[in-house]
């Protein structure tokens, strides 16, 4: 009976050949993988051809999914391999590893102890270093002694880059011997469990007459599964384990999400470099130098052949002078940063993003056991034909056309679950028929939508469930209303129905104009998107009416003896409210709207932003035009006025016009009158206010009103008296030579005579 212990790196292309080959020399009759015991049922779909990776096994607790875990795997993996091996061999093959549920309660529980401990105590040794000092990563120490700076790259050219070594295994367990009995130990109860339970399920094969007994763990772990640990001692340290439902399933990966830099802990900085060198050993570089040229040529970059050979060359020579068996990632990379990207870093992030790490996401088989939720939203995937991919896509969706009116729906329901595949982008022009959305799978959206699963079997059901759910957890009118605004492009009647009776209840009950005021123009937008989907917005509207009558009842009263803060707010307020109704389009809504702007704007007591901010609106309306318009300005800018008072009226008839005083002849008109009819003394008082006003324009806009200003602004007379000096004479003698530039002849004598 023999065991062999195959200590391998975790996604280590070198490491997956090695085990390949010396399964395939050696033909144990089990294979144990590092890896959830309680996933041993899904090892079958391993041989399946739709299980293309990279995928992970995703264990999870049905009634608590987001205490989960992830096992990714990729065709450069050991364990893949290993499992392949065995499959396609018809021999047994198991995980050996704790079960995923304890690890999951063990971390937990180091987790509470560690928070429950002092912080940042600096356990100090003798020679004054830190024991966090000392616990760095094992293969460092290795690293540094064969002079490598970067211990990834020292494994990656010893290990990874060798092919067929059938030594590299003892290398490997006899290098993290000496490293486990060198370095200081650090009190790991869940590692030690981990080996304990290994060590169990080797004894258990051996318990089953298996004669050669292969199997595959993590390189640190290969000395503690070759030790003579009783089996006693390893009984007493696993006593006790509780007992923890899971399931299991296979998920696509992404190779962003097998790399450092996405947040997975245990990925590698190069996925799609490492998938290169999985399926050609042999590439000296070339072969990844064209692929590099291709990119670049997508991106309309001139890069040729002899860019190609040169960067080749430099990468092999900066291989030599660095005493490396094989040019590597790093040669690789300055040699394209130097001769196909000029010394421009900028492009070898494109070469990052694209190549080293990759946009690949693999594929899972209709046929495995799913939850109900999770196998709907594929079936709409698939039907809307929105595939999940590891980049990103853009859809713009017309919402006049069936299939892009139910992917836009689809993807509003899974907004309201939380799971948000698709964000909604801005999109130009005022039309509601029209949404921009960018499309990228994250596989851990696997676990959200296995945590909405108690919410309903398929999208319609849970979303429903989720906004009745929310709605009952929100307590304000504007929470209510921004969730009827999200829950309008779901189409989920239901839902709806519910939301307008609690609007309608919270509205009746609210003495609160400022909170009725805020939730006015989000259901301006719902109404809006009731008519572009065809659903029924009538209640809405009805709604909106009873609203803005409340608002036009109170308002008057509101805007008296308020500071200026509560001015502000109130006058973004008006704003949004304004353009709300205006784009409403409602008759008998604006009339109303337009006799309460004019109680404020005619009462004394209003605050003055708001007041000079309610006759801009009307004037807007053409409701105060000439000299009913100067009245009120007369009135608001009078000597008799504090210039507080005015420069407040005048900041809020002002508010956002630098562009419409460049567009508006009559109210550019109605200023540039005032302006000039005051008197010397009024106007030097006055200039301040206006510069205070004037400064919250733009720069261009501020420049073009003073050009404006300077020339007249068109109103018939000019500021400049550049007539003064003009010379009809000397104008005169420019007319040939102005006849002749445009090819027409001149009458000398007309022109004499005029």
């Amino acid at each position: 009976m023999a065991v062999h212990i195959l200590g391998i790196r975790h996604h280590g292309p070198g490491s997956a050949r090695n085990v390949k080959a010396f399964l395939e020399t050696v033909k144990p009759d089990i294979v144990l993988v590092e890896g959830p015991p309680e996933a041993d049922a899904m090892l079958q779909w391993v041989s399946n051809k739709g299980l293309k990776p990279p995928v992970a096994l995703l264990c999870y607790q049905p009634d608590d999914p987001q205490r989960s875990v992830f096992y990714p795997f990729a065709d450069f993996s050991p364990e893949w391999q290993a499992i392949l091996y065995a499959r396609r061999q018809n021999i047994h093959v198991r995980f050996m590893d704790l079960p995923a549920g304890n690890q999951m309660l063990v971390e937990k529980e180091h987790r509470v102890v560690k928070q429950q401990e002092e912080p940042d105590t600096g356990h100090i040794n003798n020679e004054g270093q830190s024991l966090e000092q000392l616990y760095k990563s094992p293969i460092s120490y290795l690293s540094d002694a064969a002079g490598f700076a970067d211990d990834e790259k020292w494994w990656e050219h010893t290990f990874e880059y060798r092919n067929n070594n059938d030594e590299v295994f003892d290398a490997v367990a006899e290098a993290m011997q000496a490293l486990r009995e060198s370095l200081p130990q650090k009190d790991k109860k869940l590692e030690l469990m981990r080996e304990a339970y290994m060590r169990r399920t080797i004894r258990q094969a051996e318990k089953e007459m298996f004669h050669t007994i292969a199997v595959i763990c993590g390189a640190w772990h290969a000395p503690a599964l070759q030790s003579k640990s009783s089996q006693k001692d390893d009984n007493e340290l696993l006593k006790g384990l509780p007992k923890v439902k899971t399931e299991c399933t296979w998920i696509p990966w992404t190779f962003n999400r097998l790399s450092f830099y996405s947040g997975y802990g245990a990925g590698i900085n190069s996925p799609g470099w490492y998938n290169h060198i999985w399926h050609h050993p042999n590439d000296d570089g070339t072969l990844w130098m064209a692929n590099v040229a291709q990119l670049f040529r997508k991106q309309q970059m001139d890069t040729s052949v002899a860019h190609i050979i040169e960067a080749v060359r430099l990468a092999g020579a900066l291989a030599s002078l660095r005493g490396l068996p094989k040019v590597g990632l790093e040669e690789l990379n300055e040699a394209t940063l130097s001769v196909l990207c000029n010394g421009e870093s900028i492009l070898l992030k494109l070469v990052q993003d694209e190549l080293i790490v990759g946009h690949q996401i693999g594929e899972v088989p209709v046929e495995i056991p799913k939850p109900p939720l999770q196998l709907d939203i594929e079936k709409q995937q698939k039907k809307l034909r929105l595939p999940a991919t590891a980049d990103y896509k853009d859809y713009t969706l017309d919402l006049r056309k069936d299939t892009d009116l139910d992917r836009s729906i689809f993807l509003h329901r899974l907004q309201l679950l939380g799971i948000n595949w698709g964000r909604q982008q801005y999109t130009t022009g005022k039309g509601t028929f029209k949404e921009q959305w960018r499309l990228q799978w994250d596989p851990g959206y696997s676990v959200e939508i296995i945590e909405r699963g108690n919410l309903g079997n398929t999208v319609v059901e849970a979303a429903t469930a989720s906004v009745l759910n929310q709605s009952k957890e929100a307590k304000e009118l504007k929470a209510i209303g921004d969730l009827l605004e999200k829950t309008i492009p779901a189409e989920l009647p239901g839902a709806i129905e519910a939301l307008i009776n609690e609007l309608n209840n919270l509205a009746a009950a609210s003495a609160d104009v400022i909170e009725l005021m805020e939730v006015v123009p989000g259901l301006i937008t719902v109404a809006r998107y009731g008519n572009v989907r065809k659903t029924d917005a009538e209640l809405v509207l009805t709604i909106i009416n009873s609203i803005i009558t409340r608002v036009c009842i109170s308002l008057p009263n509101a805007c008296i003896a308020i500071d200026e803060d509560a001015s502000q707010k109130l006058l973004e307020l008006f704003f949004k409210l304004n353009d709300g109704i205006n784009l409403l389009q409602d008759g008998e809504i604006t009339d109303i709207w337009q006799q309460t702007l004019i109680i404020i704007a005619a009462n004394k007591s209003t605050s003055p932003v708001v007041g000079g901010y309610s006759t801009r609106l009307l004037h807007d309306a053409r409701q105060l035009e000439g000299d009913q318009l100067m009245q009120y300005f007369s009135f608001a800018m009078s000597s008799a006025t504090a210039p507080v008072i005015a420069a407040a009226w005048l900041e809020g008839f002002l508010k956002g016009s630098g562009t419409l005083l460049l567009l508006d002849q009559d109210l550019w008109q109605v200023i540039d009158n005032w302006v000039a009819g005051l008197a010397d003394d009024i106007f030097m008082q006055v200039l301040p206010l206006l510069r205070r006003t004037f400064a919250n324009f733009t720069n261009p806009e501020r420049r073009k009103l003073g050009e404006k200003a300077r020339w007249g602004g068109g109103s018939g007379h000019q500021h400049t008296n550049i007539g003064a000096n003009f010379d009809p004479e000397r104008a005169k003698q420019s007319l040939p030579v102005i006849m002749q530039l445009l090819g027409l002849t001149i009458n000398t004598t007309e022109t004499n005579g005029n």
